[in-house]
Order: structure tokens, then sequence, then C-alpha cells
């Protein structure tokens, strides 16, 4: 008999309601003595709700076989407690009407209440759907009200028998509204909880402490006391009796209590090991700052993977490997468990990184910027704690007002568009990102409301600003300056980021000739001439700023041209005082320090070395804005879909392409027309869907020929697409003006990419797929798809395993 190949995409982290950590993975025949172990460790009234009455002893070789599995008409997972199973769900489909399954739960004693019930309802439930079951069925007894609360909460449409001693249960797995909003707030809820330890500890070891000053576990001692941290430091070093003047302890298992944190700075070879003696401690978050794991290889990668496995079965969370620490600056932590010499200040920016020595030069920089941060952690290579987890941690802190993020690699690059979205209309992120799938990463950013910048120079550029003004209420910018040619170089810069200089009114232009010297220019830019002074700024600002047609300001001064910078930059201060609604930034061009005059109190006015820099920023912001000010999307419920008629027609196909035929009528099942017409006025597009190894399936649009093969003119959104993103996907190619004034009915193409979106996300079975051409009809004839041609994976899946983080 052939062994069914195990599902390594149904791996995965968890978080219980609790915070804890759990690791789910499908059952494998290995288990079957893990598996006669947690059912022995069961008490009577939990076999009891399991088998649905009183069990006297239940056979060990039945219990045995539960292990093996084909992972497609029966399948169990099982949730991971340190080495022991802490919970089983298991689906056995009925082979009479194949699209359902009976489903069933089973958690040990200790871990009931805890959420590991919901937790593996998600798992089994999105599994199942993938696996084609549509309907999850359960009896459970009456007085079990732990499981009917797990399935009457968990926000999947349900419906039950008659009452009775036994209820049943049918669960329709199709991803309601409802379901998606309680597993996001139950998984928000976890992570939270879980990161508690790690970013607000109360206790801190460090695995590896030296001596020797400037040496690494010398270095996170010194900052942690430096820091101010407020809890017990434990210096672990078997050589030594103290480190930077603290008491060290010659084991973990020594330590007088278990701490919430550790960081381990060992040789990487020691790691394994060290993690193992912290979760037998009771530690709650483990930092490994070592290197030599994934940057060495293969091998290296399978030893950090393992750790993460490891770590998170073992309730505990892990930051790294190859990282440089955590940095929480609020008062409720004082944290600096880090090796960085350069500690940031208080300041609200918080920041994630992927890259442990970039860490050092940020922070570095940072501080010269006086950039302060609430929070600032080195993730390493990522391989628990991500972007993704942070990001949820800091969308509540509120000591935390603009995230930024340095991102090499997606977890899991749908969780980052909900959580991004969900966060962006409150808070900006900020991220830079190196991208070797550069159309699918900057889709992502777009649909979620991230400002992509290209380098670490502009996210510190953009987060200087956000940090310290509001973004502007539009695009209008006013540009202030005593000389012309920095002021002409600024215009340029401004137009090339999305801005306007518009002419200012007259109303504004008559209160600058008033104030001004006669030689003073007043249209905009506003040239005050190298003659001006500080009351010649303060006047321009204030004039511009009170004009309801301008947004923000540019101010640039050049000191060799005029005495008393430190009067200027008080009056620009006053002036942005008293508007603080409006953005104002400078550039103090040539002016060494000048930013430190810029400060005042909580007052600051960003300044840049050179205008194109302030510009920039400002084209950000602004974008940002207009982003947050649009109406969020909804992916709406299309009438005309037949997903049981696709369904269907799916079960008579085998994996590769699909017939003509089949592919018209799956088509037509969501509402999509396949059929010879007369070409419209042109020219013609493409819809096509593809699965890209990070991200799942993306939809590209596109106009035939030249437009696509010669301009690269394509835009790219990630499923599943809300009305939002398709209006602005039809509406963003450089060829748009081109399709207005062919009278293009852009509602029906609109349409038409929803469609295929809720196709591919209800279908997960589609691989790729190509409308190609999509005839663009005269305004009223709508869009017309020529020709069609799909192909399906061979798994069942869109391809992507990435895990929740």
């Amino acid at each position: 008999m052939t062994t069914p190949p195990y599902p390594e995409d149904l791996e995965r982290p968890g978080l219980v309601r609790t915070g804890r950590s759990t690791f789910l993975r499908p059952v494998r025949p290995e288990d079957a003595d893990r598996l006669v172990a947690f059912v022995g460790s069961l008490s009577r009234a939990t076999l009891a709700y399991r088998s649905l009455g009183p069990v006297v002893r239940l056979r060990d070789d039945a219990i045995r076989r539960g292990a093996h599995v084909d992972y497609l008409n029966e399948l169990a997972l099982v949730a991971l407690a340190g080495e022991e199973i802490a919970g089983v769900v298991r689906y056995v489909r009925d082979p009479a009407e194949p699209e359902h399954a009976e489903v069933t739960f089973t958690i040990r004693d200790d871990h009931q209440s805890e959420g590991f019930g919901r937790l593996l309802l998600e798992h089994i439930a999105a599994a199942a759907r993938a696996r084609g079951i549509r309907v999850l069925e359960a009896d459970v007894l009456a007085d079990n009200t732990r499981m009917i609360n797990v399935f009457l909460g968990s926000g999947y449409r349900i419906e039950t028998g008659p009452p009775g001693q036994i209820i049943h249960f049918e669960i329709a797995v199709d991803p309601q509204a409802l379901a998606v909003a309680r597993a996001e707030r139950r998984e928000h809820t976890a992570v939270r909880r879980s990161l508690r330890p790690l970013l607000e500890p109360r206790s801190v070891a460090v695995i590896g402490a030296n001596r020797t000053p400037l040496t690494i576990g010398h270095e996170i001692v010194a900052n942690l006391l430096r820091g101010g941290f407020g809890g017990s430091i434990f210096p672990v070093n078997p050589q030594a009796e103290q480190i930077a003047g603290v008491r060290a302890y010659a084991a973990i298992r020594e330590l007088p209590e278990p701490p919430d944190l550790a960081l381990v700075a060992v040789r990487a070879e020691a790691v394994p090991d060290v993690v193992r003696e912290c979760a037998e401690a009771g530690v709650k978050a483990v930092v490994v700052v070592s290197t030599g794991f994934g940057e060495t290889g293969i091998e290296g990668r399978a030893t950090e993977l393992e750790l993460a496995r490891f770590a998170r079965a073992s309730g505990m969370r892990l930051v790294g490997p190859n990282c440089m620490g955590v940095v929480n600056t609020t008062p409720a932590a004082r944290l600096a468990a880090t090796f960085s010499p350069a500690l940031p200040t208080p300041g609200r920016v918080a920041m994630s990184s992927q890259s442990g020595p970039l860490g050092l030069a940020v922070l570095d920089f940072a501080r010269r910027l006086r950039l302060g941060f609430s929070g600032f952690v080195s993730v390493g290579h990522a391989v628990d704690v991500s972007t993704n987890d942070l990001l949820q941690w800091w969308e509540e802190d509120p000591g935390t007002s603009v995230i930024l993020l340095h991102v090499e690699t997606f977890g899991n690059p749908r969780r980052f568009a909900r959580v991004a979205r969900r966060i962006a209309p409150r808070k900006p992120i900020v991220a830079v990102h190196p991208g070797h799938a550069d159309s699918a990463v900057s889709s992502l950013f777009a649909q979620s409301g991230v400002i992509r910048t290209r380098g670490l120079q502009e996210l510190f550029d953009v987060a200087l600003l956000l940090a310290h003004q509001p973004p502007p209420p539009g695009n209008r910018v006013a540009v202030i300056t005593n000389a012309g040619g920095p002021a002409a170089l600024t215009v340029g810069a401004c137009e090339a980021s999305g801005l306007r200089v518009p002419a200012l009114g007259e109303h504004t232009r008559q209160k600058l000739r008033s104030a001004l010297a006669p030689q003073a220019e007043v249209s905009n830019p506003i040239d005050l001439t190298p003659m001006a002074t500080a009351a010649h700024y303060r006047q321009a600002l204030d004039a511009a700023l009170a004009d309801d047609d301008i947004d923000a300001a540019v101010v640039l001064f050049m000191p060799p041209l005029a005495d008393k910078p430190d009067e200027v930059a008080s009056a620009i201060l006053d002036a942005a005082s008293a508007r603080p609604e409006k953005p104002v930034v400078a550039s103090f061009l040539g002016g060494a320090g000048v930013a430190d005059l810029l400060h005042r109190g909580d007052l600051v006015v960003p300044t840049y070395t050179f205008p194109e820099a302030a510009a920039g920023s400002l084209g950000h912001a602004a974008a940002y804005q207009a982003w947050r000010s649009t109406p969020a999307g909804v992916v709406p419920d299309l009438p005309g879909i037949d997903v049981e008629r696709a369904r269907s027609l799916l079960a008579e196909c085998s994996p590769g392409p699909v017939s003509a035929r089949i592919t018209a009528e799956l088509l037509a099942s969501y509402g999509i027309a396949v059929r010879d017409t007369e070409p419209g006025p042109g020219p013609d597009a493409f819809l096509s869907v593809s699965a890209d190894p990070v991200f799942g399936p993306v939809v590209a649009f596109g106009l035939t020929g030249d437009y696509a093969d010669l301009m690269a003119d394509v835009t790219y959104r990630v499923i599943p697409l809300t009305d939002r993103d398709a209006r602005e996907m039809v509406r963003s190619l450089r060829a748009t003006p081109l399709l207005e004034r062919r009278g293009v009915e852009f509602a029906a193409l609109e349409e038409t990419v929803l469609r295929l979106s809720a196709m591919v996300e209800d279908l997960p079975e589609i691989e790729a797929l190509e409308l190609r051409p999509v005839l663009l009809l005269p305004l009223g004839d709508g869009v017309a798809v020529a020709h069609a041609t799909i192909r399906l994976t061979a798994d069942g899946t869109d391809g992507t395993g990435g895990g929740p983080s």
C-alpha cells in the first residue's frame, strides 16, 4: 500500500486565546504511541464527551490506527504542548456525500478552557475547504457546553438538529464575514498576550553573558542596566560570579524564578540545548542573537525551523536567530535587551527590522536624526515572531503613532494585508523592501495602505515627517524661500512627488505685498529674497497656511545669505504652531546643526539637508492621506454565481490544462461569458491570475500588445480583491486616459475583475487563469471575453504554504 504524501503545508504555529504558543500539524504514523499516551491522560468525563456516552476502556490498537490517515478523506491535526499532544481534531469524509465530513475534537483536560478547540476548528475548516469539503458535521452531548460554545462562537454558519440529549451541528466551512472577523479578533488577542513577556517582561535572563566589555553577552547586560530596566536581571555564565555588577548564575535552572524573557548569546551548536533548558525552566519568550543558522545554508535553515517548532510547542515565543535584540522605551517596560552601542531616545516611532547588522546602523542614524523610538525589534530570520505579530502589538500601543518596517520576506502575506489594512487608517506604516517580486510587493503595499519607500534614507525622511507633523489634507503646497535656485528644484521635486504648487489667491498675495519687501515674489514659490528676516518668514508662512487652497508648506533657508538662523527657526515654529492641521517641513541648506533649532517641546518641524527629500516626504504623506480618506473597500456579494456548479465541473477535471468547454462553463458559473463578438474601438485588454510562491494568487490587468510588452503598463493586485481594489486597478494604467477617450465602460470591467477574484478565491484548485483578449466595448456594451484558459494545480491549493506569522 502506498503511503499517502504528508501535507507539510498544514504545519502551522498557533496561539490559543490565553497567548500560549503551540504547534499544529497533521498526525503521522509515528504518533501512534503519543496518541495512546494522550488518550490515557484523559479523564472519564472527557472520554464520555468524546464518545457521546460512558466508556469503559479504549483499545490501544484502535487508538494507534488513528495515526494512519490518507490526509484527504480522513485527516487529523494535533496541537502540541512540548512533546505531548494537547488536542486532536479529526474529520472523516462521508462516502455518500463527499462534500460532508464528520468532525470530532478532543482536548486534554489540563488544556481545556485555553482556546484549543476554537484554534483547531479554524485550522480543520481551512484544510477541509481546500479538500472539497463544505460541511463539517458533529454530534455533541447537550451538557458539553465548552464544545457547543466553540461552534456557536466561531462565526461560521451553523445549523443544529432538534434539542435533545445529543445536539447535531452542521458547520458550513466557507469563510463567512463573521467567522473571519471573530478569528481575526481571537488571533489579535492571542498575539498580544503572547508578546507581553517579550516586550514587557518582569525579568530577563542573559544566557552567554560575558565579563569582558564590548562582547555581545556583556553589552546586553550593560544595556539592560543603562536603559533602566526595572525588573530582575539574571546573567547566566558558569565561569563568573558577577557581570556588570550583577550576580551571575551557573545555569538557567539555578535562577531564583523563571524569567519571562531569555536572551541567548552562545555558539550556534549550543543554542538548541539552551532553548530546551529555557522551556524546562518555564521561560515564556526567547531571543536568539546567535548567528550560524539559516545564513549558513540548508542545514542551518532546518535547525532554526526546528527551534521555532520546539519553542511554539513548548509555549514560548522566539525572536531570531541572527538578530540584535528587542527595545521598548515605554515607561511600562524600559527594556534595552540589545547589544547595540546606540540606544534610541524615547519617541513615537516603532520599527521592525529583519536585518541584525542593519539594526545597529538604524539606531545610530535615528539618534543622529533626533527621531525617537517607542520600540525596536530586530526579528532576524523571523522563524517565529514576525512583522505581522509586531504590527498587532503596536496597533494598540498608545505610545506608538508611526510604524516602520524593513521587510525582506513575508511569513504570511495575506495576514500582513489584513492586519495592515486594519492599522493603516489610524497609524501610518512605512516600509522598505528589496523585493524580488516587485510588482506583487508593490500591489500588496498599495492595497494595504502601506507607504513604500525606495531605501532607508527615504524611510527615515518620511518617518521624520509623520512622527512630528500631520499628513497634509491635500496635495497643494506653498514653497517659501530666500533663494530662487533651490525653490525651482523644490517645485520640480514636488511635481515629481504628486504634489501641486498652485498660484496663491489674490487675497493671500495682497497680504504678502503689504508685509514683505517690494522686491519679494508673492506668487508661489514665495521668494523673500536674500535679505529676508525672521519676521518676513513668519509673515509669509502665516499667510500661506491661512490660504484655504494650500495644504502644506516647504520652507527653504540659505544660512549664508542671511543672519540669525535661530530667529528664522523660531519664526517657523511660531507659524507652524498656529496652524497645527497643516504640515510644515524645512530645508536649511548648508546649515549644520540647524535641525536642533526646529524643536520646541513637542513641536518639531522636520528639516532636510536638501529640498528634494522634503518634497518627497510630503508627497508620500499626501498620498497616504488620500488613501485613508477614500472609503474602505468591501468584497461584494455578486449575483449570478453558482459555486456548486463550478465545483461539480472541477470534479470532472484532472490537474493541468482545462478543456475549452469546461473553461467556458466554469467562467459562466461566475457570470463571465466567453463569446465571439465584434472587436471594440480598441485597444483590447487581458486579465490573468498566477500563483505567486510568496503572495498566492495575483491578478494582472493590462492592455494587449505594446502597452504591456514594451511599456510594462500592467497593474497587479493580490486576491481577494475589494471593490476599491478593482476600481483602482483598472484605472491605474498609464494608458487610462486613452481608455477614457475611447468610452470604455469601466464599471463592467471592474465587475469582471471582481468575479474573477471570487472564482479563484472559491476554487483554490485554479493555478493559473487568463482571459485574452478582453474586448473593451463601447459605453453601454460592457466587456466581452473572446478567449480563456485555465490550469489546475495538482494538490488542490493555491501553492502557498506560508505560516500564520
